[in-house]
Order: structure tokens, then sequence, then C-alpha cells
């Protein structure tokens, strides 16, 4: 999985004084004509929220009404518009945030690479700023709003810039002063004095370009003070601004020195290592970690770097860092996260927050800059690259990828095969996109279709989109605050659930199921999450949280709940379910208070699905675990059509599915498996829907796919699934054609699905051109208008046969008939 930040907050004018609403009274109005002197000053892109700060450096208002940001890509409709009365008085600066929690603000993220573009209301560009990787802080102009771009020594949103030398103080002692440039570019020398805290005077730097990550050593004698006389040394740049400084009591023998160099605290050293990399005091544990497997190209879901435990203790790795090549960005592993012995920790590049390359390296540190273990490498494996044996080995080329697991190599027993990709798939082979471009940004995963609309979670951003048919693709419908979704939280209102399933039950209720809070990414946290949809608020908070973290084996925090899928219990009971927990049929009536369905969880980390009642309480009870025989479960979706509960993988099996039916033991067991459509590439599967049967035309229905890579711009697919043949036998209905007091009752009447042009208009979504159309196009065939007459009369006539054959049965939750 890929791994994009949250985005929230709100727009603001920001003076030097402080903060100063939009429209606040203080705010001069508009006065003489734009000012085409505004600059984009500074950008933060790599600690959430994104946010984007103008500049106005001239002698009057600049009025912005109707300009437009935008990154990198040309986004339309989407792209943020300034609204009417929007300025700048002169001298003052502008911060507009990432839109997110129903604030106002600009709906895309910026990436490791980007642009930020400002143009004016006729579209001519103003300004732009660029840059080519994340900053350790922000980009700025320096000097503030006039010079060029580069690293600001401290972000300082909403004021002039902070362009001091970012030269540091790494190591001090008795003998010397040793400086750093943890920056990526090479920083001049010239003008920069070391002198002794509180003093005028002091040493000025030779001429000079300190290279990235160099070290710059002063002997006492070159300094003109002794440090262990001073109190403390600071370094001021050529502007005169004290760019750091670092004081003491006593300077501690050997010396004392950041950890890591260049960026860490200070902190008395192991050894005085003047001109070299500081020698920091060990940890524990850090003996015995190593990087034991790599992933760097086609990974599942993305790159990945695997760590082993080779001691006899627990190893707390929190605040150890991981990095790649570059020694300007690292990636810190969350608190708490801890290697048992002989144990596997895998840090996913969604917490990396960058990929790894051909010729890369892979490296891990102590939290104060101590090297524990590296590996590089100059091209990407074919598989991955792995020690053999495991954590004490040579690296080499593995036989097969084991995250979080004992290395596959050569000579060892051969692993598992991977299960045959399965039969072709049951439907049409074409497959067509079915949202915008760029709706979507990527991260897009669980789908479930329900009543004409489809329903989709962000686990990115942790967010809940209800999708409606617009007669061409799916999209966000407008009314009752959906327009780009709403934001998801656990119950209090905190937290960002990495939303990855999600499922429509009896009551109309949502129910998401999450692997972690994204606020706290490193560590595995298995919910899931009951929201009410029913009202306008721009975020959601969760009425009810059942916690499976203790229920379910333990995951990676990127490894977890995927999919999650509400069967009604009157659907199961009449299949003959058995409850593994009691080896009797399933009797719903045992279980007081768990909501009239069950759920089942699929896990990508466990490859398994396991079936959960959810009481009201917050307990829960595992009534079967079911084995689909596949790599991994992304998504899950039962097909009342059928009776068929589908297990979907992702691009790491192919996109292959598995077919599971209740079988004479009342168990789930895999019935069938099937390819994915021929006309399908191999997307990172996350979300599968299937339209109910209403929606049949020519022995066809739509299916529909998410993207969690957002492939092409796009991050749903939708194709054609067969329909049903009439006389296949379901599960046996009652007398009056099986309907109850939760089904459709009389005749029917109740089928929230498949009336009216809706039914049509969401077929459209299916194949066929891109476009579809509001008769529900299939294919390039006219759907039947459900609505009218005739088709009123064909409908009448086919739940006839049915009730003929004993086939009636109660849709999702009870609603309707299929």
């Amino acid at each position: 999985m890929s791994a994009r930040k949250a985005q929230r907050a709100a727009v603001a004018v920001l003076a030097v004084a402080g903060l100063v609403p939009l429209g606040a009274a203080g705010v001069p109005a508009a006065a003489g004509p734009q000012a085409p002197a505004v600059v984009v000053n500074e950008v933060s892109q790599r600690v959430n929220p994104d946010w984007v700060e103008l500049h106005n450096p001239g002698d009057a208002t600049a009025d912005l009404s109707g300009w437009r940001l935008q990154d990198d890509q040309d986004r339309g409709p989407e792209d943020y518009v300034f609204p009417a009365g929007t300025v700048i008085p002169a001298g003052w600066y502008l911060v507009v945030d990432a839109a997110d929690d129903g604030t106002t603000g600009f709906g895309f993220g910026l990436g490791a690479a980007d642009t930020v573009r400002l143009s004016d209301a006729g579209g001519s560009l103003v300004d732009s700023l660029s840059w080519t990787e994340h900053a350790a802080t922000t980009y700025g102009r320096c000097p503030d709003g006039s010079g060029e771009v580069r690293q600001t020594a401290a972000p300082t949103r909403g004021e002039a810039n902070d362009c001091t030398s970012p030269l540091r103080v790494n190591e001090v002692a008795a003998g010397f002063v040793e400086l750093v440039n943890p920056s990526g570019a090479g920083v001049e020398l010239g003008g920069h004095v070391v002198r002794a805290a509180g003093a005028e005077d002091g040493h000025a730097l030779p001429d000079g370009v300190l290279a990235p990550g160099g070290l710059l050593l002063i002997e006492a004698d070159a300094l003109g003070f002794a440090p262990g006389e001073a109190s403390g040394v600071e370094l001021v740049d050529g502007a005169g601004a004290v760019a750091d400084s670092h004081g003491w009591e006593i300077v501690p023998e050997p010396s004392t020195g950041r950890c890591p160099d260049g960026v860490g605290a200070f902190t008395v050293t192991a050894a005085a290592t003047p001109g070299e990399p500081n020698d920091c005091v060990p940890v524990a544990g850090q003996d015995a970690v190593k990087v034991n497997e790599v992933e760097s190209s086609d990974g599942v879901p993305g790159d990945w770097i695997e760590l082993v435990n080779t001691g006899a203790e627990p190893v707390d790795l929190s605040g150890w860092l991981v990095r790649d090549n570059d020694d300007t960005r690292f990636s810190t592993i969350a608190a708490g996260t801890v290697i048992a012995p002989g144990g596997f920790y895998v840090h996913e590049e969604a917490a990396l927050g960058f990929g790894l390359g051909s010729g890369d390296m892979a490296r891990v540190y102590t939290p104060n800059g101590t090297l524990v273990d590296a590996y590089a490498w100059d091209e990407h494996a074919a598989s991955t690259y792995g020690r053999c044996p495991d954590g004490t080995g040579e690296f080499r080329t593995t036989t097969s990828p084991t995250k979080g697991a004992p290395n596959h190599c050569d000579g060892d027993p051969e692993p598992d095969p991977e299960p045959e990709p399965g039969d072709p798939w049951p439907g049409g082979p074409d497959v067509t996109v079915a949202d915008r471009a760029d709706d979507f940004d990527g991260d897009l995963s669980g789908l479930d279709h329900q009543d004409g609309v489809l329903w989709a979670v962000d686990n990115g951003r942790g967010r809940l989109h209800r999708l409606e048919w617009d007669g061409a693709v799916w999209r966000d419908g407008a009314a009752g605050g959906w327009a780009t979704g709403k934001p998801l939280r656990y119950p209090g209102g905190v937290g960002t659930p990495d939303s990855e399933g999600v499922t429509v039950t009896g009551d109309g209720s949502v129910v998401v199921g999450t692997e972690r809070d994204n606020d706290d990414d490193g560590v595995s946290l298995l919910s899931l999450l009951r929201y009410d949809v029913t009202g306008a608020e721009p975020e959601l908070t969760a009425s009810t949280e059942w916690d499976l973290t203790s229920e379910l084996p333990p995951t990676g925090p990127n490894a977890g709940i995927e999919a999650v899928e509400w069967v009604p219990d009157d659907v199961l009971t009449g299949l003959g379910f058995a409850d593994a927990s009691t080896g009797a049929p399933y009797d719903p009536d045992g279980y007081a208070g768990h909501g009239g369905g069950v759920y089942f969880v699929g896990v990508e980390g466990t490859g398994l699905v396991y079936a959960y009642l959810l009481l009201d309480d917050g307990d829960v009870h595992q009534l079967a675990e079911l084995d689909p025989g596949l790599g991994a479960v992304m998504a899950l979706d039962f097909d009342l059509a059928t009776s068929t509960l589908w297990a979907v993988c992702d691009d790491g099996c192919d996109g292959t599915s598995a077919l599971l039916e209740v079988g004479d033991d009342g168990a789930f067991a895999v019935t069938g498996r099937v390819a994915r459509p021929a006309g399908m590439a191999n997307l990172n599967t996350e979300g599968f829907a299937i339209a109910p049967v209403e929606e049949c035309v020519d022995g066809l229905r739509p299916v529909y796919w998410s993207d969690d890579n957002d492939t092409d711009g796009h991050s749903l697919r939708a194709g054609t699934l067969a329909c049903p043949e009439p006389e296949q036998p379901g599960e046996p209905g009652d007398e009056d054609g099986g309907a109850d007091e939760d089904g459709a009752g009389e005749g029917g009447s109740d089928n929230e699905g498949g009336s009216g042009d809706d039914a049509g208009a969401e077929a459209g979504g299916g194949v066929g051109d891109d476009t579809g159309d509001d008769t529900g196009g299939l294919g390039g065939e006219a759907l039947p208008d459900t609505g009218t007459p005739a088709a009123t009369l064909l409908a009448a006539a086919m739940l006839l046969a049915l009730a003929g054959l004993g086939l009636l049965r109660a849709r999702r939750g009870g609603h309707g008939v299929s």
C-alpha cells in the first residue's frame, strides 16, 4: 500500500504580529489594482498538514479574488480558487492549508517532488515554487519575498522566512569545536563567525563551501578561546544572526556532541571524534538488530525494509532511524515498536516516506545516531535481497519475498506454491475506468454497493466517500456535506483511522475496517468502527469501536484488516451456516445484542477471513475462520444472488478471487477460483463490489474494483459479471416465498436498489466506453428503464417465477428482494 498524508486545517491571513482571519475587522479593503508582486514565499510539504504561504512585498493591497492555486497538475474544477474578497495587505502574508474537516483550503497533497503555482483571475501565471525532494524544514525564498528558493532554517508560517545559515555546532571538547552541514546543499562558509557565548568577536571562517553532510574542525588555537574556559559557543551567520549555539557549565569529557550528527540533541559521547562522525554511547540491542531483507521494486503494497533481532532479549526500536542512501532524509520508527528475540520488524514505504531505488541502500541507526547495520545494492532484485541464513549470512537474491518471516534461500525447502490463477473471469473481458481522472490521488480502498450508492474509503486520509452515478462516472454526491467525502474519527473525535474496508449494515449504518491509526502509524490497531451516515455533519465520529487487536493473530501495522462484509442472519441460517465455537448450526437467538448479522473480516497478513459477531457492549465473538487459499485478502463481497462470498487478492497474486460457499457441514469452503478479467491490468485492488441482480442486462451485471495505486490517474474500474440463471437454486425459502419480517414483505415492494432511473444509471457505469449515459448503457447497449410499466411487468413476472421455485431471498438488511 501505498502510504499518501492526511490533510486538514483552514484558510487564514497571517500578519507578522499574529493571526487575522479573512474578512476580520482591521484588514483593509482592496485598494488600487491587483498587485502582481505576490509571490509563493514558503511551502511545507513534509509534515501534516501541507500549507502554502503567499507574501505581498509590494506597497499596495493585492486582491486575490478568483486567483487560482495549483500543484503540478491541472485539476480543472478541483483547483483551489480564492473566494471573492480575499486580499493581502502590503507586507502581509496569506497561508492556505490543505482542506479537511469541513474547512476551506486546497484539496490536493504536495509530493516529494512537486510545484506550487499561483495564477491570476485571467489564468496568467503570477509565481511558482518547485522542489525535487522533501525538505527537512520548509522551502522558502531567501531573502524573504524575493530571493532564490532553498530549505529554510525552520518553518515560519505567516512570518518572514528564517534564512539563517543551516550550519550547526556538532561536537565540542576542551580543545576544539566541530561544525556540520546537515542540509542537502553546499553552504558558503565566508561571513560565518564562531565565538564564545556572549562575546562580540570571534573566529571568522575562511571562504569556501562546506559540502552536504560535511564536517569542519576548528582547533582551539584558531578559535582564539578555549572552549573549556567558556560557558558556551555561538555560530553567527553572514547576516549577523545566531544560527546555532550550545552552552554548558563544564565541557563534558570526552566531548559533547549531537547524536545523530547535525540533527540530534547534544549528549556525552563515548569518545571525542574531531572532524569525524560522532561516537555515541551504545544503545541496548544495537548489536543484535540486523537489516535482514529488502524489497525495492514491485513490493506489496510498496517497498519495505525488514529488520531481525538476532539476540536473546527483546529490543525496543522506539525512535530508531531508517535511511536510504540520502543523508538528508530519514524515517523514525514509531514509539512502542519492539522486536522479540528472533522476531522481525518491517518498515513499509508508507512509513519511510520515500521509495527505494535500483541502486540504493538500507541503513538503520539508533536514536543517538549510531549506525547499526546497512546493505547497499546496484540494481533491483528479481525477488528481494536477504541474508542467508537470517540475521547472520551474506545478502543474496532470495527465491521469493518473505516479508516478516524467515528468508527463502537457494537450498531451502521449496515454499508452498502460489495458488493457480483459476478459471477465466465469469463475465465480460472488458474493463473501463469508472471515475474522473485524478478524483482520487491514491489510497482508495474498500467498496460496498448498496441502494444506488457506491461507498468507498480512503485509507491514507481516513475518509468515507458516498459516490453516486452521474451518467458517466461515480463521483461524490453533493448533498449532505458529501462533496469531498467526510473525515472519519475514532470515538471521542480523535485520530485518523487507516480505513481499509467498508460495509453497510441492515440498519443503514456503515462499519469501517481499520488496521491502525494514521496518527500513530507504526502501531497495529485492528478495529471495526460504526458510523451513522444519515446526518449532514462535516466529520464522522464512530459511535462504537470493536477492537480486534488481541483477538486476531499479530500482524504488521500495514498488514492488518483490509476488508469487512456484513451478511444478514436469515441468509446464513437459511444456508445452514455452522457456528464453529459451539459445533452446532448458527443460532442468532443465542447471541443477544449482536445487530442481526455476521461480520466477515479479511486480514492481509494472515490471508484468512474471520466471522465475528459485534455485540452492543463493544465485545466480540468469533464464529468461524475461513481460508480462501490466497496470499492476502484485500476485499470481500457477499453475493446474495448466488450465496457466494468473494475474497479478492491484489496484484500480489495477480488479482485472483476465491469463491466460498457454505457446504454440507455448515462451513464456508472454496468452491472456485477465478482470474481477473482479461482486459484488466494487474492492479493493486483493495475494494470489490457486485451490483444486485436487478441490474442484469443481457445476462450481465456490473462489478467494481478500487485501485489503491490510482493507476493512470484512476482509482475505480468497472466490469461485468454473469447473472445467475433463473433456475439456479439458492437457499430454500418458506412456502410463501421466504420473505419474513425483515424481508421484502408484500411482493418485494420495499426494493430500494433496483427501481426507476437510478438503477439504470448505476449500471451505466459498467463497461464499454468511458462515458456511459443516463439510460444505463452497458457495453454500448441500453439497459431497460426499470421504472417503466413494461419493466415493472417484467420484474413482476420474474418474481412470480422465482417464488414458484421457492427462490425469494432477503436482500441485505431485508430491504427488497433479489
